[in-house]
């Protein structure tokens, strides 16, 4: 009797065994419908062009239909609470920039989600300087002309971003705290609002992404006083960096970064970085990145990607602490 329990228990756990590693050993569904892929600013800003080119480039690679949705408003964080409130399955994806991510936590003083825990990284996909630019009419030609007029202006100067948290708001609001001047926050629902403010001179200053402002840059609407990288940027060679230029030690960039629910399948996960990654070998996808002025940025693993953010969000809670800023 006893050898006969024995048997079938020995039975039982091996068929258990094999049919899971059989289950493994299958193809992962995945995806297996549309997929919504949420950009949470306005169309026209850095992070709407990456969010087309990714889902052009999964469609692509899936045969399915990848559709991207813009919902600015509350510095990214309207797009980063509904995926993460989502199904947890890969068929929700958010394209973001850092604010939603790793500032607003800090800055704001409550988030409708937590977005380290209900965020999980998958890959990040590109990153560059940001550009300080004036409306073309403003007496400041270089940044130290800038902060001495902001200083006599006590507070009469404006500055546009894309919205409270968001990447320009940071970069300013960094700016400020550097360069020991104040200026008045107008935040709008994505960059090219405020880059259209600032070629009609309702706005005097505005840090927004290179992709946002090159074209103005480029056609004499507005002028470009630095970038905010430690290094000139390539399309801009004449342009000095804020570090450079009068503002010792100022340093700012810009990334663009793959998020899910976080409760979504590993599995699901990884397919989605793989497929990032492969799209980032493209020469297409190179150049098309390289014509935004700004470059190819992979992850390794979505570890990497989510290591990098945490720390990201320390340093961010650190810098917002020190200055005491905060947003409703």
């Amino acid at each position: 009797m006893r050898r006969t329990m024995k048997a079938g228990l020995l039975f039982c756990i091996s068929t258990v065994f094999f049919a899971a590693a059989a289950q493994a050993a299958t193809p992962l569904e995945y995806p297996t419908r549309t997929i919504r892929l949420l950009v949470g600013f306005a169309p026209g800003a850095g992070v709407d062009f990456a969010g087309r080119l990714v889902a052009q480039k999964l469609q692509e690679a899936w045969g399915k239909s990848v559709i991207v949705e813009n919902r600015p408003g509350a510095g990214g964080n309207i797009a980063a609470d509904q995926v993460a409130k989502s199904n947890p399955d890969g068929h929700t994806l958010l394209l973001t920039s850092p604010g939603p991510i790793v500032v607003n936590q800090s800055l704001m003083a409550s988030l409708p989600y937590d977005p380290i825990k209900d965020l999980a990284a998958v890959s990040m996909v590109a990153s560059g300087p940001n550009i300080l630019a004036v409306r073309n009419n403003l007496p400041a030609k270089n940044v130290k002309e800038l902060i001495a007029l902001a200083r006599a202006s006590k507070s009469l100067l404006n500055y546009g971003s894309s919205g409270l948290g968001s990447t320009p708001h940071m970069a300013t609001e960094l700016f400020k705290i550097m360069a020991n001047v104040d200026m008045v926050h107008v935040p709008y629902k994505g960059s090219a609002d405020g880059v259209t403010d600032l070629i009609a001179r309702r706005l005097d200053v505005m840090i927004t992404t290179m992709p946002a402002l090159m074209g103005a840059v480029k056609g004499g609407e507005v002028r470009a006083l630095a970038v905010t990288s430690l290094k000139r940027n390539a399309a801009l060679p004449d342009t000095p960096t804020i570090n450079e230029a009068g503002l010792p030690g100022y340093e700012f960039g810009v990334w663009w970064g793959v998020f899910v629910a976080s409760a979504t399948p590993a599995a699901v996960t990884e397919k989605i970085h793989q497929a990032i990654v492969n799209m980032q070998q493209m020469d297409d996808v190179r150049s098309k990145i390289a014509a935004q002025n700004v470059d190819v940025a992979g992850s390794a693993s979505p570890r990497e990607f989510s290591d990098y953010v945490a720390k990201e969000a320390a340093t961010w809670a650190k810098v917002i602490k020190t200055a005491g800023i905060k947003t409703n």
